[in-house]
């Protein structure tokens, strides 16, 4: 049975690197918890949790709410940056 923090980093709307986190959690999967071995997948991990606090933080800067972005927006985000 999973907590409720455990649902919330589940969820899209919630966690905006839930892809990241999953590559991650296989990779260390795949290569019996050899971390040499995925530090690319922890990269993309620590980038995509940086970009998205940037912009969590300039939301919450500019009294927008919600403060992350929900998925779809994010989406947008994304395509309109290439």
């Amino acid at each position: 049975r999973m907590s409720r923090h455990a649902k919330k980093l589940r969820d899209h709307d919630i966690n905006p690197c839930l892809a990241e986190t999953d590559a991650t959690t296989k990779c260390m999967d795949d290569n019996n918890y050899n971390k040499d071995m995925c530090t690319d997948y922890f990269l993309k991990y620590k980038n995509c949790r940086k970009f998205w606090y940037g912009i969590m933080m300039q939301r919450k800067r500019s009294g927008v709410k919600p403060e992350m972005p929900p998925a779809e927006e994010r989406k947008k985000i994304l395509e309109s940056m290439g």
